[in-house]
């Protein structure tokens, strides 16, 4: 069933639906009727994932699975200290990603505590304060100034009345209600008539009929949309399923040839099945999952350095897989803080900087530094006394109480050198024309001596036609320049009179002072930042309630289009269909008046397209596509707490430019990734090709199962991770992003794989054979071929450290972990093969000199290899 529009009823069709006396309010039995119907005005607390849940998903992952096979198919043989070894790796694993996992209740149980707790309602003809979870449909609620609207409302009547939207509908400005009715097809963010859950009374008074409560409101819908949307993996967990189920088919085909193998030449059934187990354990990437758990927590820890706080573990990489960033504008892109840039009076136009409500800036003219003239104090004095905003300095920041319209103008008169308490006190306020939204202006009266002076503040086109003398033409010329750089235009006049009051009869003949051009400024590193992301190929997008002009002309600021650009209105996007709308995303980057659904649909329709998307938000209307995104990023800050429990990443300084520096952590992250993926691949290749070719020539096992769970286990922790601290190459902000559909190794690293595993089998069976033509014995001839693969996994590491360049072009200490992880193997691999524990448990002998001659020829002759591979491919 749709919901009706209660913007179109007038008030007389909306009291009569709703069975209810305006004068009297519902009475206390039919109200518990309808709560009774209609259930209590909150939002509903919907469990997330029991741990156990959880927990299983994380051990049902296909690399965790191959992880418990080969875990439970040891210990069935009896290798307990292997399958001990095993099980502990899936165990960490599984812990670590069940604690990192976010609970899907938190968003919803965010948007509940949005909702105010309190109202004043009118009940059998008295008023009351009741908790607002006991309202219902019909019911009369009084609105005043810094009330949260309990719940929506269609307005019946209203003084001045004046809500902030933003978190809601994205409108930058407070927003002027009346109750009139208004077209069935007004958008959201344009139905002045209705009040919404969730939205902040910012001045005036007002009574409205409560047309929804708990999940049937705006805010409530949102809640239903966050519930609904899915689980999304992130490009690297969806990679690397992949990776695991292409691992687990080969695994199991070598492990089958193995065995096959070995019943063909006459060998029993069991010695087979362990060969084949041996062949399992070493194919299998052991310290895989641990070390993509920890380059991911140490991504973590990258990323808070640089104000982006990490909520959920794949997000680190995830971010720098991006494709298109959407941006919601208000407080993200901008400062979130209106702001006066343009001052003109007496035919001179004057430009005023500074940032945010911070009383620092100057005004300049031709852009030299002036205090202004006579005339220009005039317009920033009468801007500064017709106003009933206030300024303050509290916890080490600036803050404003009241309209931030009015708010900016008294930061403007302070860069003047203006102050409040000055100015009242030279010129007190003697009386008051509150804004009306009709007329669109305020004026106020002071004694200014022994004159009386009005000044009046309002929009242009209303306060222009009041004034005498004024030059009508040039005015709306300079009027309408300002308007298409996306200002809001004040215009500012005033008028002597002999009166101690102050009526609107008395507002003629005014004398024109000055236009106030004012913006919600781009941040300051916004710019750059956009620059940074397109020329990493990454599209940026904004997304926003706000108006178009305003939209466009902060995108042309910022970058993000050009002079020509476009915008797409919500309205003209509600008309597209799926495949239209496909096609609009690819070439439209401002989407402006967009309801909460809409940006939900244009996320969905960039994921449609393959992209990899980033939707960055604060409000409660930017969180369902926040969950829907790839990645959604959250302002810390400004944010509402449910955008943040929407989010995988929240910023701690609501700054774009921190996105750009999070995806150039990302995408150096991701790099680390492959390059620890290609550094262990080929040993465990080799190490399965060993076991087969044993089998195949029916000699004895080169390395044991033990022996290669050593090499896997210590190798992956003093070898591998220390690439989790590589640093970012210079070029990672100088690359498309990479393709959606690319799996994690491509051709050409999958080539360096099996390259270098033949490598390990020659080395190490020939090796191996070579010893037991010597007559050595056969742990003798094991432990040789142990230290070929250790020795030639500590050399290709050093390759690794960068997957294009030569290895002399890297900084050689820009890593002092690599250094210390091989010196740490070194010792290990001694200890590994002298001292009488190691020999007794792994069945290790002593070598000689001789034999650590040969396994460093072929670990440096692998190195010269493979970068003799890097360097041919750069030539082609």
């Amino acid at each position: 069933m749709s919901t009706p529009d209660w913007h179109a009823f007038d008030i007389d069709a909306l009291t009569a639906h709703h069975s209810v006396d305006p004068q009297q309010g519902l009475s206390d039995a039919e109200a518990a009727a309808r709560l009774s119907r209609h259930g209590p005005n909150a939002l509903p607390a919907t469990p997330g994932k029991s741990m156990w849940r959880r927990l299983f998903e994380q051990l049902s992952a296909p690399l965790v699975l191959v992880l418990i096979i080969a875990g439970a198919i040891t210990a069935f043989l009896g290798e307990w200290v292997d399958s001990g070894v095993i099980f502990g790796v899936v165990a960490i694993n599984a812990a670590i990603g069940t604690l990192q996992e976010g609970k899907a209740a938190e968003a919803l149980a965010a948007l509940a505590r949005s909702v105010a707790s309190e109202a004043t309602v009118l009940r059998g003809g008295r008023r009351r304060r009741l908790d607002a979870a006991q309202l219902v449909p019909g019911d009369i609620v009084f609105l005043a100034a810094g009330d949260k609207v309990p719940a929506d409302l269609r307005l019946l009547s209203s003084k001045e009345l004046r809500t902030i939207e933003a978190q809601l509908t994205g409108e930058s400005l407070p927003v002027d209600k009346h109750p009139a009715p208004l077209p069935i097809d007004t958008a959201l963010a344009d139905r002045r008539n209705m009040a919404f859950a969730g939205t902040i009374v910012v001045n005036g008074q007002g009574i409205g009929l409560v047309v929804a409560t708990g999940t049937s409101t705006e805010t409530g819908l949102i809640a239903g949309m966050i519930a609904a949307a899915p689980e999304l993996a992130t490009p690297l967990t969806r990679k690397m399923a992949a990776f695991a189920r292409m691992l687990l088919w080969v695994i199991l085909g070598l492990a089958a040839l193995t065995f096959s193998i070995g019943l063909l030449r006459g060998e029993s059934a069991f010695d087979m099945f362990m060969a084949a187990v041996a062949l399992a354990v070493g194919a299998i990437p052991e310290g895989l999952p641990a070390a993509l758990t920890i380059t991911l927590a140490i991504g973590v820890a990258r990323m808070a350095k640089r104000r982006a706080i990490v909520r959920q573990l794949p997000a680190v990489e995830a971010l720098g897989s991006t494709t298109v960033i959407c941006s919601d504008k208000t407080g993200t892109l901008t400062e979130n803080a209106m702001t006066v840039r343009a001052l003109w009076a007496n035919g001179l136009l004057y430009e005023i900087t500074g940032h945010g409500y911070a009383p620092e800036g100057d005004i300049l003219l031709d852009g030299s530094k002036v205090g202004g003239s006579e005339t220009a104090r005039e317009v920033l004095l009468a801007g500064l006394l017709c106003n009933d905003a206030a300024l303050f300095h509290e916890h080490g920041q600036w803050q404003i109480a009241g309209d931030p319209t009015e708010a900016a103008l008294l930061v403007a008169a302070r860069k003047a050198g203006l102050d409040e308490a000055t100015a009242n006190a030279l010129y007190p306020r003697l009386d008051t024309l509150p804004f009306d939204s009709a007329r669109q202006m305020m004026a106020t009266l002071h004694r200014v001596e022994a004159e009386r002076i009005i000044y009046v503040k309002g929009a242009l086109e209303k306060l222009l036609p009041l004034c005498h003398g004024a030059a009508v033409a040039q005015i709306e010329t300079v009027a309408g320049a300002l308007a298409r750089q996306g200002m809001r235009v004040l215009a500012l006049a005033r008028r002597a009179t002999d009166s101690d009051t102050l009526a609107w009869d008395d507002l003629i003949k005014l004398e024109f002072l000055g236009l106030i051009g004012m913006i919600d400024p781009p941040r300051p590193r916004a710019i750059a930042a956009v620059k940074a992301c397109h020329t990493a190929g990454i599209r940026v997008k904004m997304i926003t309630g706000d108006h178009a002009e305003t939209a466009l002309a902060i995108a042309r600021q910022l970058n993000i289009v050009g002079d020509d650009g476009q915008a797409l209105t919500g309205r003209q996007l509600a008309e597209l269909d799926d495949a239209r709308l496909a096609q609009a995303v690819r070439e439209i980057d401002v989407f402006a008046r967009v309801a909460p659904e809409q940006k939900l649909r244009l996320v969905k329709a960039l994921q449609a397209n393959g992209e990899i998307v980033a939707m960055t938000g604060d409000g409660v209307n930017d969180a369902p596509a926040l969950k829907a995104a790839d990645i959604g990023i959250a302002m810390g800050l400004g944010g509402t707490e449910v955008a943040k429990e929407a989010a995988a990443i929240v910023l701690a300084d609501d700054n774009f430019a921190t996105i750009e520096a999070a995806v150039e952590e990302g995408r150096g992250i991701y790099d680390n990734i492959v390059k620890f993926i290609t550094w262990t691949l080929p040993t465990n290749f080799g190490e399965g090709l060993v076991i087969l070719a044993a089998i195949a020539a029916g000699t004895m096992l080169p390395i044991t199962p033990l022996q290669i769970l050593w090499i896997n286990m210590t190798t992956a922790v003093l070898l591998g991770l220390p690439l989790a601290f590589e640093p970012k190459e210079r070029d990672v902000m100088h690359r498309p992003p990479r393709p959606p559909a690319a799996p994690i190794l491509d051709a050409v690293l999958i080539q360096r794989v099996l390259l270098l595993g033949l490598l390990m089998l020659a080395a190490a069976f020939g090796l191996f054979l070579l010893a037991l033509e010597r007559g050595q014995s056969l742990a003798e001839a094991r432990s040789i071929a142990v230290n070929v693969f250790v020795m030639i996994e500590t050399a290709f590491l050093f390759n690794c450290r960068s997957l294009s360049r030569p290895m002399w072009r890297v900084a050689p200490f820009s890593n002092p972990w690599v250094w210390a992880g091989a010196g740490s193997m070194l010792l290990l691999q001694l200890a590994f093969t002298y001292l009488p524990f190691f020999q007794q448990v792994f069945g290790t002998a002593p070598i000689g000199p001789s034999a650590w001659g040969e396994i460093s020829f072929v670990g440096l002759l692998a190195l010269m290899v493979m970068e003799g591979e890097k360097a041919l491919r750069r030539r082609r």
